[in-house]
């Protein structure tokens, strides 16, 4: 985007995919959403993603949250290589960066007020325990949900976890065809009634 600078933690995240040949990073568009989302997330909030790759939605989480010290961002990634690499950024007192398979981790972790998923394990895969981390009134992102004509794994898992989440009684989900595609969705609070009605929208 033009008329916007790239945050110092954005920029070295770009750099670490460059030289880690790290090629499966969230769009910019998705990331800024982010961190518009992270900026929401209530006093004594805590954040989740699940699938740090080289940082780049840490990065933008970060971003948003700015200096808050109240907050706790917990981010989870199985390659070691990976985790080494970005350890190796100073980020924020408040950013836990664990080196696991997030679904041994999942049910450990507590509940979450804006949950990120971007790996397969925990996304297309065990989906139901990272919706269990999602705090009533909690918000998900889920990204790369355009709808895609083609057969394979890969999109028939993303066809059935888009289903999943637009259909969930307990979410209210909308799905945009902007960006990757993504899909934002509130874990209904309790004593909330009413059937979930997943919007679309070409915008």
């Amino acid at each position: 985007m033009s008329g916007f600078e790239t945050p110092p933690a954005v920029a070295a995240a770009m750099e670490r995919a460059r030289a880690e040949g790290f090629t499966i990073s969230s769009e910019d568009c998705v990331g800024r959403l982010l961190a518009v989302l992270a900026a929401a997330v209530p006093a004594g909030g805590r954040v989740l993603e699940v699938g740090t790759g080289v940082g780049m939605g840490t990065a933008w989480i970060v971003t948003g949250l700015g200096d808050r010290r109240d907050v706790e961002l917990v981010t989870v990634e199985r390659d070691p290589s990976l985790v080494e690499a970005v350890r190796a950024w100073p980020w924020p007192a408040f950013v836990r960066l664990l080196q696991a398979d997030v679904l041994d981790v999942l049910g450990r972790l507590g509940t979450f007020d804006l949950v990120f998923p971007d790996s397969r394990a925990g996304k297309y895969l065990g989906f139901d325990r990272t919706l269990e981390a999602l705090r009533p009134g909690g918000i998900l992102l889920v990204d790369d949900m355009k709808p895609v004509p083609a057969a394979g794994e890969w999109h028939e898992l993303a066809a059935e976890l888009r289903r999943t989440v637009l259909s969930h009684p307990e979410l209210q989900a909308i799905a945009m065809d902007w960006c990757s595609g993504v899909i934002l969705a509130a874990r209904r609070r309790p004593g909330s009634h009413g059937e979930n009605q997943a919007a679309e929208s070409d915008r």
